[in-house]
């Protein structure tokens, strides 16, 4: 099956490509507008020079059905609008955009167009987490904290709470029914963020410490008498 990869910057490389190239009956076709970065990285892959494009409706004309889209969030919208009315199946990265409207669009874009739309939130294909999820979770504690990076909240939720956020939500016993949200902003910066989901029985705490003194992730879910 011919599939694009759009965007070919680090996560890419390190998380996408080395999988992709290994899976029998994919047909990978690269673009990105760097030239050089484009043949370097069809080189190392063995992608042949007519599958590497630098420009978005040549790629398109290929014939391929799917695409992955690694590009910079600010250019999702553009690109997976032109994908979806093209009848190509999109995956991308978190955040679908950094606007609820422009998020909007591309959803309402693909139920009309009846393309597969998929926003790539790792955590839930994690094997510890997909293990997580067997276990009993009357509490459920998520730490995924930075040393000397606050930021401004848009990006820091869009960019890497976002990740918090949805693994609480995927790990969650039952409905939702209290959410509360703390945070501690300095200057117009974010240093900490904790957030609370709460149901019948279950009670889950985000936190983001951006002042932590470490980079750090940890997970772990009690309940029953046992933790993990």
């Amino acid at each position: 099956m011919p599939v694009g990869v759009i965007g070919l910057g680090d996560i890419a490389q390190k998380a996408y490509l080395p999988v992709l190239t290994a899976l029998p009956g994919l047909d990978l076709r690269l673009m990105t507008r760097d030239g050089a970065k484009l043949d370097r990285i069809g080189d190392t892959h063995r992608i042949p020079a007519e599958k590497r494009f630098t420009d978005l409706g040549q790629l398109i004309g290929s014939g391929i059905r799917a695409a992955f889209v690694h590009a910079a969030t600010d250019q999702h919208v553009p690109i997976v609008e032109q994908l979806l009315t093209a009848g190509v199946d999109v995956y991308v990265d978190k955040p679908l955009d950094y606007t609820l409207d422009g998020s909007r669009r591309l959803v309402d874009l693909a139920d009309r167009t009846g393309r597969s739309l998929m926003v790539g939130f790792n955590r839930r294909f994690a094997p510890a987490n997909v293990q997580a999820k067997e276990r009993p979770r009357d509490l459920v504690l998520l730490r995924k904290n930075r040393e000397g990076l606050p930021e401004a909240a848009r990006p820091l939720v869009f960019d890497d709470f976002i990740h918090v956020v949805d693994t609480l939500r995927f790990l969650v016993p039952g409905e939702i029914e209290h959410v509360d949200v703390r945070a501690r902003v300095r200057e117009g910066l974010v240093e900490h963020v904790v957030l609370t989901l709460a149901g019948e029985g279950f009670t889950a705490l985000g936190i983001m410490n951006r002042m932590s003194g470490s980079t750090e992730e940890i997970l772990e879910v009690s309940g029953g008498d046992s933790k993990r």
